[in-house]
């Protein structure tokens, strides 16, 4: 009789590997008889097409979000302490509290927008080719 572990009902190809963690197997029970299924991910992390995805993908996030933070942090900062600079009127009712308030939302849109782009161009080619290079088609042993 073989000891095969049974494969999850859900779950995607990569994360079924027909194996239980060591911490489940029964003492003195035959290891199952499977290949690896699905990417070796410490591999795909050791390469050199993975690093240069990720800094090319650090460059663009962190400075992105710390512009935005800042701004962010600007504008509670002036809304707290420069109350008479944020209640200045522009035009009829509408004042620089409430026209920063509403560049806010348009810079989170265009940020988004930005990112989107970036990642159609730069990210999502990149990691296609990594991913395309490592399918593993293996399954169980007979």
């Amino acid at each position: 009789m073989h000891n095969v572990a049974p494969t999850p009902a859900t779950g995607t190809p990569q994360e079924e590997t027909g194996q239980l963690p060591a911490m489940f197997a029964r003492e003195g029970a035959e290891p199952a008889r499977t290949t690896r299924r699905g990417p070796d991910y410490e591999l795909i992390q050791r390469s050199p097409e993975f690093g240069a995805l990720r800094r090319r993908f650090r460059r663009f996030v962190f400075p992105m979000s710390a512009g935005f933070f800042i701004w962010y942090l600007t504008y509670v900062v002036l809304a707290a302490y420069a109350n008479d600079f944020m209640s200045t009127r522009v035009f009829g009712m509408v004042n620089v509290g409430m026209l920063l308030g509403l560049g806010q939302f348009l810079t989170t849109a265009l940020i988004t927008l930005v990112y989107v782009r970036f990642a159609d161009r730069e990210v999502d080619p990149r990691v296609a080719e990594l991913r395309q290079r490592a399918a593993v088609t293996e399954g169980p042993r007979k």
